[in-house]
């Protein structure tokens, strides 16, 4: 692979509909890089989230368009979904890492929830909001190399 940042591009209606094509497209590219496959489910998870954000928040169903962008250099997959919706409530990285052992169940935001997911499956995640401009979200996983394979 070049040592350039290869891009793969996807338009897509924000339905539900569409979130398994994102996901056929994230095995394809993700296999070719030589991910394993408890990765690349790990990361069909994290996409499916992201989308699903989109899907439900970003246009209230009224329907709109989200744009998701495979980046793929030498051994890092970085993932941006992005909808020019209603922005979702940015998730404070500081209480992302004190997680929610001391919230009672009912005070938890539920729409948030799989914003702690994407950052348990993915190497990085940042989420980027904006009212007006809608939400773009990165996720980021590393491919890790065994001894036998390099």
């Amino acid at each position: 692979m070049n040592a350039e940042v290869q891009r793969v591009t996807l338009n897509l209606p924000a339905t539900a509909d569409y979130v398994d094509i994102v996901r056929l497209n994230l095995y394809g590219v993700a296999s070719k890089m030589g991910f394993s496959y408890e990765d690349i489910e790990d990361m069909k998870v994290a996409v499916s989230e992201a989308c699903n954000n989109s899907v439900l928040y970003a246009y209230s169903h009224e329907g709109g368009m989200v744009e998701v962008v495979f980046e793929v250099d030498s051994d890092t997959l970085a993932i941006t979904v992005k909808d020019e919706g209603a922005s979702f409530e940015n998730v404070n990285p500081a209480v992302s890492r004190a997680g929610l052992h001391d919230t009672e169940l009912t005070d938890a935001q539920i729409g948030g929830l799989g914003f702690y997911l994407m950052q348990a499956l993915m190497d990085d995640v940042s989420v980027e909001s904006e009212t007006g401009k809608g939400t773009k979200v990165v996720l980021v996983k590393r491919l890790a190399r065994s001894e036998e394979k390099v």
